[in-house]
This record gives C-alpha cells, structure tokens and sequence, in this order.
C-alpha cells in the first residue's frame, strides 16, 4: 500500500443504511479548504478546533442538506492531521452527492484503514492501539469491549516500553564493550541484567499465557453439545438460542454436521455447537459427521453431554464412563426431557447418583422450561469461569503473541550466551533480535508490508 501522506482523504464513517444521521470525513493539509467549496456558513479556516458548525452543503446553486460539521486542527485530532467531520443526513443520495463533491474538489478515497494508519504514523497511537481500535468495532459484548479498551489505552503497550528501554540501555553498554574488546572491560553489569531479564520474563510469560483466554473470550468460549442419536442436543441448542437454529427430528442421525452459534451469558461470549449424535454407524456421511463432532469436543472448553432422564440411571453411567475422557475435562453431564418423569423428586435422586457415580456435574431439565435453562446457563459460567480472577491483560492478537513468544526464545539465547561467556558480539545478535520482535508488536519496528496487511482489515472510514 503506497500512499501519499499529503493527500487529503475522505470516506464515510457510518453505515450507508439503517441510519437517521450519517457521518462523513475527511482528513488531511487542504481538509478544512477543500469542504469549504461546498460549504455556506462560517468559514473554517478562522474557526477553533472542537468546534461545531451549522451550515448548507451546495452543489452549485443546487441545496443538498443542511448539516453540522466538524472542526479539527492538526495536532488536535485522530489522525493528528487538519480533519473535518461533516454529519448530515443519512440519505444515499445525500451521502453520495457529498462524497461526489468531496472528490470532485480535490480529496482522495481513503483506502481500508487509512485513517488509523496516519494516526499511528503521526505518534497518535502505536501499532497495538491502532489494531484494538478495529477489536472495538467487531466487539459484541462487555468482555470484548474491556479488552479492546484496555488495549487502545495503551494495555500492555507500557510494559513493552519499559522492557524495551531496559534492553535498549543494556545492549547499548553491550555495543560499547564491542568498541573495546582488546581491553577486555565489562560496562554491562551481569548480574543486574540477570535480574531484570528474569523479570522480564515473567512479565512475557504472563502475557503469552493470557492469549488462551484472550482468544476465547474475544472470538466465543466454545461448548460442545454432545451426546447419542436422539438425545435432545438440537431441541437444546434451540432453546438456549431461542430459535429454530437446527433441524428436530426423531429420526436418528439427523444432524450430519455440526452446527454453531453465539449466546451472550453475563457479558462473555460463547460459541455453542451442535454435534452430530456419537453412535456406530455404516453411513459414510454420517461417520463423517461423527468424526467432526470429535473434533469439536477436543478444541471445547466445556462439553454438556446429554441423555435422556427417562432411561436407567446405570446406563447413563456405564455410557458416560466408556467415553474414557481425560479427567482434565469440563464436562457436565445434561440429563434432558425431564418431564416425562413423574416427579421433581425422582430427577434429583437420578441427578444425584449420576453426579455421584460419574464425578461431573449434573443437571437434569426440559429444554423448553426457562428456569432450568437458566440454571444451566449459571452452571455453564460457574464451571468456565468459576472464581478465578482474569488476568488484568490479556493478549487477543495472534500476531502478538507470536512476537512475544519469539521475543522469550531470543532472551534465554541472550542468558545463556552470557552464562557460558560467548562474545559480546554474538549476544548482541540475540538481543537486537529481541528488540525486534518486541518493537514489532507496537510498530516501533515495522515493515510495510505488515502495516498494509494489518490496516487493509479496518473499514474504509476508520
């Protein structure tokens, strides 16, 4: 992506449909001139920055909307550009008749991400603030928003300053005693730097550890609805979705694939997916199906296992127990159609004894009845979550966590070049390698054409 930065860019920063308001800008040297050819009202180039204007957009003599427009002044903005936001009306015509005039007057249709292309490139924000600013418009829920917003603030950004102005000083020293290697002097102190690169670490360490989380959360815990032919697993999956999301039916082996969808509970997204039934069959599209459902249960955070209540406690047990999975497992075990049974009283005495003999939790309930499925739903977050305290940050980008886990590789080189004393040259190879990766993730060291590939994933207005 070879972009002139002196351009004057525009876009429109809102949907095109579904609106009453729509939200067009431009950003660049000839911003504030350029809108001024078809704007009647004050003029822009004496009005303060943070300031709203009222006034006409015209084409010709010709009215198009009456709109308010705001006014940016360089350094003072998102791009850290002269910017103008011009919201008017959200009618395509109008859109497209202001868009028109905005290209016919001099500006330039900014490419997919432009806009926080040049705010990086201007200091306004670094490489990793610039990619959560994208999280926050995909985010769907509280969870994904926190950590997108942790992130765009600077999130862990700090820390990877503060580690990389540390390896900075050393490698610095290091660099020095190259100029005076026949002196044979050390102006790097070992033994502090041992210490802060454990220290460093321990802080990598963390972060790396927090993309299991991170990822989940950002894209779905996902939960595995498994179980035998006929066992309630789509009737389930309807009920919590509260929609006709896959096909009922009595006949075994209807579901071939499995199925997938997003539930929010609390505010953390999960991704609960249908299986096809696990069972003994010679239908080749069946057995396919059923390979998948495998696949789908290993990559699961939780599986709810389903059988019917209606048959002997002694099977379910003996069925759960030939699955022979790890105890690591979280499973709980969903005891469905409960009411065919005569009383509360019997599900909880088979609940029980399932619970007791299997080790897992049970939980029996009818799909259609609210309050067992909330039950569930608790269950659900109870045994995913628990009471475990989420790390304060966590890496969600993979591209992140693969700089931090080459940035860890390069450090121990570094420690254990200097514990077995190889030349100072060769350590500082490790360590400038180290720097690298590091400055990867907030674009202190950037190559074009991971920027391109990072900013063409933003929308046109962003």
């Amino acid at each position: 992506m070879i972009l002139n930065p002196q351009d004057t860019i525009y876009a429109l920063s809102t949907s095109l449909y579904g609106g009453a308001i729509a939200m067009i800008r431009l950003s660049g040297p000839e911003s504030h001139r350029i809108t001024q050819q078809f704007f009647r009202g004050k003029a822009l180039e004496s009005q303060k920055s943070y300031t709203l204007q009222f006034g006409k957009i015209v084409s010709g003599e010709t009215l198009i909307d009456e709109v308010l427009l705001s006014v940016f002044r360089s350094p003072h903005s998102y791009t850290g550009e002269d910017m103008v936001e011009i919201s008017c009306h959200a009618s395509p015509f109008i859109v497209q008749s202001i868009l028109a005039l905005c290209h016919s007057n001099g500006a330039r249709m900014a490419q997919p991400g432009e806009f926080s292309m040049r705010a990086f490139g201007n200091g306004k924000m670094d490489l990793s603030q610039a990619e959560a600013v994208a999280d926050i418009i995909a985010s769907e829920n509280a969870t994904q928003h926190q950590m997108a917003m942790g992130q765009m603030r600077g999130g862990y950004s700090q820390k990877i300053d503060h580690i990389r102005q540390q390896l900075i000083d050393f490698a610095a020293l290091l660099e020095l005693e190259l100029d005076f290697s026949e002196e044979d002097v050390e102006f790097a102190n070992r033994e502090q730097f041992f210490r802060m690169l454990e220290e460093s670490r321990k802080t990598i360490g963390a972060l790396i550890d927090s993309f299991r989380w991170g990822n989940v959360l950002k894209k779905g815990i996902p939960v595995a609805i498994a179980g035998k032919p006929n066992a309630g697993k789509s009737t389930l999956l309807n009920a919590l979705l509260k929609e006709e999301k896959a096909i009922v039916s009595e006949i075994a082996g209807t579901t071939r694939d499995y199925i997938e969808d997003h539930l929010q509970i609390n505010g953390v997204a999960y991704r609960f997916v249908d299986t096809a039934g696990l069972r003994e069959t010679e239908d080749i599209l069946e057995n396919k199906g059923i390979l998948r459902s495998y696949e789908q249960i290993e990559k699961a955070e939780l599986v709810l296992y389903l059988c019917e209540i209606t048959r002997d406690y002694r099977d379910i047990v003996e069925e759960f127990k030939a699955l022979n999975w790890d105890k690591n497992r979280q499973v709980i075990i969903v005891l469905t159609k409960m009411d065919l049974l005569q009383n509360d009283c019997t599900s909880y005495d088979i609940e029980e004894a399932v619970s007791t003999l299997c080790g897992v939790t049970c939980i029996a309930l009818t799909a259609g009845n609210q309050k067992h499925l909330e039950k569930l739903c608790n269950e659900i977050e109870q045994k995913v979550l628990g009471t475990q305290k989420l790390p304060d940050m966590m890496v969600s980008n993979s591209r992140h966590v693969e700089a931090f886990q080459q940035t860890l590789n390069n450090l121990n080189l570094v420690e254990e070049g200097l514990k077995n004393k190889i030349s100072s040259e060769f350590v500082a190879l490790d360590l400038r390698s180290a720097l690298q990766s590091l400055g990867s993730i907030t674009g202190q060291i950037s190559n074009e054409d991971v920027l391109s590939s990072i900013f063409s994933r933003f929308c046109i207005g962003k």
